[in-house]
């Protein structure tokens, strides 16, 4: 038995959470509260920052807002779908107006969880914490 103690085992590093959102005080908040709860944040405010964030920065899930400037975050969930297969199920959409015609008929063929503006932050969280904490202690990894 030898008298070095063994340094305890590094914790496992946080999950990493991409919010794409243009309105920069609402990206700010989600980025704090997220970051709060253990989480590491990387933000876009446009699709096309996002999908180049993604390409060096892997993310274990997406926070997506509808209404982007130049392309919509639908069009972009299905783009970052396409290149990251492993995020299929880990995006959640935030959008003001999730009964609008185009998102219901988009969202038929395209299941995922729709987090209504406004929200509770504490509805943020919930989805992160589902989502990552629970499937985290399903792989093994928590």
């Amino acid at each position: 038995m030898s008298g070095t103690p063994h340094p305890p085992a590094a914790p496992p590093p946080p999950s990493t959470i991409l919010v794409v959102e243009d309105e920069a005080a609402l990206r700010r908040v989600l980025e704090r509260v997220l970051a709060r709860a253990g989480y590491r944040v990387l933000a876009a405010a446009s699709a096309e920052t996002a999908y180049e964030l993604l390409a060096s920065e892997p993310a274990d899930a997406v926070l997506l807002d509808v209404q982007l400037p130049t392309m919509s975050g639908l069009a972009l969930y299905l783009a970052l779908v396409h290149r990251h297969p492993q995020l299929a199920g880990r995006i959640a959409i935030m959008s003001g107006d999730a009964e609008a015609e185009h998102v219901r008929s988009w969202l038929e063929h395209n299941p995922c969880t729709v987090l209504k503006k406004p929200f509770d932050l504490r509805e943020i969280v919930e989805w992160a914490r589902e989502l990552l904490d629970d499937s985290d202690r399903r792989s093994g990894n928590a």
